[in-house]
């Protein structure tokens, strides 16, 4: 996509800020909306007059309906839709993508009954506005629209290349295809001449210099087109309207027949008419940043300019992407633009007729060709290849071309929602035995229902008997045939001497499917199952669990039950030894959770913990033993002190209260912290301006200044340069305050490794790091919990 457009308002030379002008300038004040106007959207609006014009004329003539039919929904799409719709910027009228339903219905009822097809279908639309459901129109693939566009694209195509020829367009496509040889045979040069020089300037429009292309490139194709038929006299069929734009206009009429027919194509325009718009309003919002669309307001606005468009003798209006993409990129600032192109075309239709009908019909056709074939974009056709949609949209394709509109519609969606069901309820079940082992794995991952029981069947099958089996269940939804199915071939396998173990992932549970209905279950539960605390009563049971209510015999029991045998590959790998990323400090408190909080596993963290997260400087060496020994031996990378909120250590510190003999001793060697912190500390001093806590900024100002050695003196003197709140928060919040520390070695280094969003995972390491390492870097973290 191209640079989005601010289209915002700007002000103007020798205005005030408000967009009046100052006090003694001499000059009367205009309002800033006026001067808006003037500057941006009257501009605009000629150009997308300039660009409606001629495409107006053109789909009228494709749609088989009156000339003057595509200019009356051209001005009221622009006038109504424009004042009343939702997007302030998108441009309606009548667009190229209801051709193809507007001839059909021509066709089978008439001209006029069409029009109150139109009138009707602008009712529907509105109701689809006031029951607040026009987001509802978007829940459609968009696939299928795209495919449908791409076979109006080419059903006008194949419909314009006969008059491009100097013949006259066929009904279906299919006798557009076989007559296509003998039309060939029988051309007429003139029109074949013009429509090729319309259809030459409309594809090399885009490569001439920006000054030219200022003109709209279809209004220069038009306008050289029919310059040249006039210089030479060419004898070619050109554009007829019938009396001038008032003289066409006229009430619809009622069906005399087929009601069911009528209602069925009222629906059809209606719902097509509605998604192209919202569609369009969606890709409009996205070149712009100014206010969103409202898309109820939208079909309140479409709807009723329907309805006026219908009663009036007009083309069904919907709205146009070409016209609004125009409108943006002219440098339209609000809906006056389309409302004023709406004016422009009512003067060019009442004043200048009879320029229109100097239009060569041929000139039309070759610009109806070139926008047709526009519509089918190969960009759509490798996003449906991509995707796995490509089926549904070449049977949409077709059968639009082939069939009609509504049908091919109707073909497509079922299609897609056919391969969505299939994508949805799909279930991979895979049965392998265990390497190293006598054991069998049968792996359950998907949707399992009654559509999963050939695949279960023949899978339990492959499963030799009498072995003991883990059954891992991976599943979103479990339904009662599935569970029945499983559950028989476990009790039939433990007869023959076999054991089954059941390992449930997955957020569906085997438990709960003979108790309630089946339904989807939200792949959170299973997260929060397993990252969870334990859930205790207040009479000391855990929920859900057996084990005589033990939280902690409960709790291993659902870990061999759930992801042991996930786990147990990992602990393998480090059988012979440890090869940790990091040293990392923390406090005892059960809050703190090194793994979870790093997104890290089994052997990543050499952890250590105490009361406070205290590194004692002498008369305790268990810190320092640790530290020497990760740093000697183990060769970390990092070294972690990782602090938290509301710590009690830290509380008792900073109280000075008596907390026990044995607390007490220990907690003296936190004093220096809490001497720094009461001294000013810059840490100290940016926690309370961040709304922290004495506590908290105890805490901080304690990581902040860690008094720890190793032998080889890599990090000493640490000091902090900055501390930040990275996450925001404080009280009962998951926020990590991230600090920046400096090396005696090596230059500001970023303490991030608590931050998964901000480093690389610990455990992608090359080979090279794994043998050579640099200088550890020390990383104070203070969590609020």
């Amino acid at each position: 996509m191209g640079t989005q457009s601010t289209n915002s308002p700007e002000s103007v030379p020798g205005s005030g800020p408000d967009g009046r002008e100052p006090a003694g300038s001499g000059r009367i004040p205009t309002p800033s909306w006026l001067t808006s106007i003037l500057r941006h959207d009257v501009p605009a609006s000629i150009v997308v007059f300039l660009v409606a014009l001629p495409l107006s004329i053109g789909i009228a003539i494709a749609s088989g309906a009156p000339v003057a039919a595509g200019l009356i929904a051209a001005v009221i799409g622009g006038v109504v839709a424009g004042a009343l719709g939702g997007s302030a910027l998108q441009v309606s009228g009548p667009a190229a993508g209801l051709t193809v339903i507007v001839a059909e219905s021509i066709n089978q009822f008439g001209w006029r009954v069409t029009c109150f097809i139109v009138a009707a279908a602008g009712v529907l639309q509105i109701l689809f506005g006031l029951s607040r459901v026009a987001r509802a129109a978007l829940a459609v693939a968009p696939v299928v629209v795209h495919a449908m566009l791409a076979g109006i694209g080419i059903t006008i195509a194949l419909q314009q290349v006969h008059v491009l020829l100097g013949g006259e367009s066929n009904s279906t496509a299919w006798t557009n295809i076989t007559d296509l040889p003998a039309q060939l045979a029988a051309l007429h040069g003139p029109a074949v001449f013009l429509g090729a020089v319309v259809i030459v300037i409309m594809l090399g429009w885009k490569y001439l210099p920006e000054r030219v292309r200022v003109v709209p490139g279809a209004l220069a194709a038009i306008v050289v087109a029919t310059v040249l038929s006039l210089m030479f006299s060419l004898d070619v069929k050109r554009v007829t309207i019938d009396g001038s734009l008032f003289d066409a206009i006229g009430l619809p009429e009622l069906p005399r027949s087929d009601w069911a027919g009528v209602v069925m194509m009222i629906l059809t325009f209606a719902l097509i008419a509605s998604v192209e718009s919202l569609l369009s309003a969606v890709a409009i919002d996205k070149m712009h940043t100014g206010p969103r669309a409202d898309f109820d307001r939208e079909m309140l606005g479409q709807g009723s300019a329907n309805v006026l468009s219908g009663l009036l003798g007009g083309l069904p209006v919907t709205g146009v992407i070409v016209r609004s993409s125009t409108n943006v990129a002219a440098g339209a600032r609000s809906r006056a633009s389309a409302v004023l192109h709406g004016v422009w075309l009512l003067i060019f239709s009442v004043a200048l007729a009879s320029l229109v009908e100097q239009i060569p019909l041929a000139a039309l056709a070759g610009l109806l060709i070139v926008i047709g074939v526009q519509l089918v974009k190969l960009a759509h056709i490798r996003l449906a290849h991509r995707t796995g949609d490509l089926l549904v949209y070449v049977a949409t394709l077709v059968s639009v071309v082939f069939l009609n509109l509504l049908e091919g519609v109707l073909i497509g969606l079922a299609l897609a929602f056919a391969l969505l069901l299939w994508r949805v309820v799909r279930v991979t079940i895979t049965a392998e035995p265990l390497g190293g082992t006598d054991r069998w794995l049968i792996q359950v991952d998907g949707s399992c229902t009654f559509l999963s029981l050939p695949k279960l069947s023949s899978t339990f099958a492959k499963v030799p008997p009498g072995i003991p089996v883990t059954v891992e269940m991976t599943v979103d939804f479990l339904d009662h045939a599935a569970y029945d199915a499983i559950t028989d071939w476990a009790r039939q396998h433990e007869s023959n001497g076999g054991t089954v173990d059941f390992v449930e992932i997955g957020a569906a549970r085997m438990a709960n499917v003979e108790v309630a209905p089946p339904s989807r279950s939200m792949s959170r539960v299973a997260l929060d199952g397993v990252l969870g605390p334990w859930q205790v009563d207040r009479n000391g049971s855990s929920n859900g669990a057996g084990d005589n209510g033990d939280p902690l015999v409960s709790g291993i029991a659902a870990y061999h039950r759930s992801h042991a045998h996930l786990v147990r590959p990992h602990l393998d790998e480090l059988r012979d030894g440890q090869d940790p990323d990091s040293f990392f400090l923390t406090c005892s408190d059960s809050r703190i959770v090194p793994n979870v909080i790093t997104n890290s596993g089994p052997g990543d963290l050499f952890t250590v913990r105490n009361v406070g997260n205290l590194v004692p400087e002498h008369g305790d060496a268990s810190v320092e033993a640790a530290l020497v020994f990760a740093l000697e031996k183990l060769n970390v990378r990092s070294v972690v002190v990782c602090g938290h909120s509301s710590c009690g250590a830290m509380g008792a510190l900073h109280s000075g209260e008596p907390a026990g003999p044995g607390i007490d001793r220990w907690l003296e060697y936190g004093r220096p912290s809490l001497e720094s912190y009461r001294a000013g500390h810059v840490v100290g001093r940016a926690a309370e301006a961040a709304g922290f806590g004495p506590v908290e900024q105890l805490s901080m100002v304690r990581v902040g200044r860690p008094e720890m050695r190793d032998a080889r003196n890599a990090i000493t003197n640490a000091r902090l340069a900055a501390a930040n709140n990275a996450m925001g928060g404080s009280g009962n919040s998951t926020a990590a305050l991230i600090s920046i520390a400096t090396e005696a070695t090596a230059p500001v280094s970023a303490a991030v490794r608590a931050c998964p969003a901000a480093r690389p995972s610990i455990r992608n390491r090359t080979p090279a790091e794994n043998t050579v390492r640099p200088t550890p870097k020390l990383s104070p973290l203070s969590m609020s919990l």
